[in-house]
């Protein structure tokens, strides 16, 4: 464990139960016990976390979260936060009526709208999660991926048809895919005592400013620095079954045949993919966690069987 963490005081955990202080000293030992192999694996490790859903706009599932990355960051572990932030550019849009549209899930973005998103997204939501880990005890940095041109992304072009699986063009604006991530200035703060939280917007090899779906960010950034783990919070428990079963871990193959059979249907798809992609690229494994549970994080990492479905070459790794 580093020596940041040594000296360090763990935040208070919300905790609904009453008279936490009065557990067992056996109890608290077994707990530990559980943990410490878990520490052990990622400490100086890094974690990259895409936080978004219901986490982000409930406020005691923010504060959750928040203790829980304060918790990693403290206990030896590099977490980077990636947030998305639909919702609230959807309600800044209507307020300042400028109509929305959406190709196959991402928003046609023109240059009114991608200004309100940088102003949204690197602005107002990107502060607050800062200010609520830092209330935490943590000390977060905001930044975008235009800082240090940490995020190089050029226009989408051509989508796949849903129906066909057809590539096709489109024009949907000043939308990115990311092409080219220099870490820099994200290995200089989590070198310190600091905790980076980045707002997905990109720039341009020509200098435009890009709206980035912030699971494709994360992804990247989590696939160009090796991250140990890739945690993809979102508003379902994971990935189910044929029966609706929730799936504690697959393999890329069993993905990739659940796909073919149909059991992985829907909005599920992509995010799957998504993880495949960033399994092959070498993060050892992408989690699709609830993020409506609180402490999903913590529960996550230091616990043996973990939530939510993970994706790595082989199953749950213990």
């Amino acid at each position: 464990m580093n020596d940041k963490a040594k000296h360090a005081h763990p935040p208070k955990l919300a905790d609904d139960s009453q008279g936490s202080d009065k557990i067992s000293a056996h109890v608290q030992a077994r707990i530990l016990a559980e943990a410490l192999p878990h520490l052990i694996r990622y400490d100086e490790k890094t974690v990259v976390i895409k936080f978004g859903g219901n986490a982000m706009g409930d406020e005691e599932l923010a504060k959750a979260f928040a203790q829980d990355v304060v918790y990693l960051k403290q206990s030896g572990v590099n977490p980077i936060i990636v947030h998305g932030g639909g919702p609230q550019i959807a309600k800044m849009l209507a307020k300042l009526s400028i109509k929305s549209e959406f190709v196959n899930g991402l928003r046609v973005t023109d240059k009114p709208t991608v200004e309100v998103v940088e102003m949204v997204l690197a602005g107002a939501i990107n502060k607050e999660i800062v200010s609520t880990i830092n209330a935490q005890g943590g000390k977060a940095v905001g930044i975008s991926g235009k800082d240090a041109n940490l995020m190089i992304a050029t226009r989408i072009t051509e989508m796949s048809d849903p129906t066909s699986n057809i590539m096709q063009a489109v024009d949907i604006g000043y939308v990115g895919d990311p092409k080219y991530v220099n870490p820099h200035i994200v290995d200089v703060i989590s070198d310190s005592d600091l905790i980076p939280v980045i707002a997905p917007v990109a720039i341009s090899p020509d200098g435009e400013t890009l709206n980035v779906n912030a699971d494709s960010f994360a992804s990247a950034l989590a696939a160009r620095m090796k991250a140990k783990r890739l945690l993809l919070l979102t508003d379902v428990a994971g990935v189910m079954d044929s029966e609706k079963n929730l799936l504690s871990s697959l393999t890329v193959n069993e993905a990739r045949e659940l796909i073919k059979d149909g059991t992985i249907s829907g909005g599920m798809i992509p995010k799957v993919e998504g993880c495949i992609e960033v399994v092959e690229a070498g993060v050892e494994a992408v989690v699709i966690i609830d993020g409506r549970v609180p402490h999903c994080v913590l529960l996550e990492l230091f616990t043996e069987h973990g939530v939510g479905t993970l994706v790595g070459q082989e199953n749950r790794i213990s």
